[in-house]
């Protein structure tokens, strides 16, 4: 566990230390607006971060291994006593940091919001919606994780990323729109924006996050075993 600390922990420094790292960071701020006679909320916050990070994912994983690849120093990593698992669960765990820090400066919204109201807003939806932004950013990033550990180029990556996440909310959405409703209703626990807006709504249920969280564990593990395959080419 110490050898994965370390390694998220070089990451996260790494991330900060990249220009594309505080681009990312000030993407997050778009999409928060308050229109004036309206209802003070951050559900719209919420469910447009769904789509907002798609593009911000693949930016933040993108180099988590394929830098590594470009540059040879994947090379030392690999013999160093510190086993593939590790090595991809301390990058990912970084990249979920850095998420984590690019996300903590919007609850300043929170406060907005509260001063907006004529009374205290419902935490409810809140805790719910940043719950579920948080879920929904680690399966992204455990995407790109993947995606990063099958190429050496960190452009790839990224369109690789993106096109898996576009294509799977656009497909999800656009299939919820067209069938009846005994197959929406399984197609709605395969669906990433669904589950999104329950959270948006305040609505947590256990399924969703142990779905959320064992598809990003599925993705880490399977990125795990990318890398580890590497040394056998």
């Amino acid at each position: 566990m110490k050898r994965v600390l370390a390694i998220a922990a070089r990451e996260l420094d790494g991330l900060f230390r990249l220009p594309v790292g505080w681009i990312v960071a000030g993407v997050v701020f778009v999409g928060e607006t308050l229109t004036p006679g309206q209802p003070a909320t951050m559900r719209y916050f919420f469910v447009v971060g769904t789509w907002m990070l798609v593009p911000v994912a693949p930016a933040i994983s993108m180099r988590l291994l394929s830098e590594e690849f470009r540059s040879g120093t994947i090379e030392p990593l690999m013999t160093a006593p510190v086993g593939d698992v590790a090595v991809v669960w301390g990058k990912y765990l970084g990249a979920v940091a850095f998420l984590l820090l690019m996300l903590a400066p919007t609850l300043v919204f929170v406060v907005v919001i509260w001063g907006a109201s004529d009374r205290m807003p419902d935490l409810g939806p809140i805790v719910g919606g940043y719950l579920g932004l948080v879920l929904v950013g680690m399966v992204y990033l455990a995407v790109g994780t993947l995606t990063s550990t099958l190429t050496s180029s960190q452009t790839l990556s990224f369109l690789g990323t993106l096109i898996v996440l576009v294509l799977a909310l656009l497909l999800s959405e656009l299939a919820l729109a067209r069938v009846g409703p005994d197959l929406a209703a399984v197609l709605v626990e395969l669906s990433i924006p669904a589950r999104m807006r329950a959270f948006a709504k305040g609505v947590v249920d256990l399924r969703d996050v142990v779905a959320l969280a064992s598809a990003s564990v599925l993705l880490v593990t399977v990125a795990a075993v990318s890398l580890e395959s590497r040394r056998w080419r």
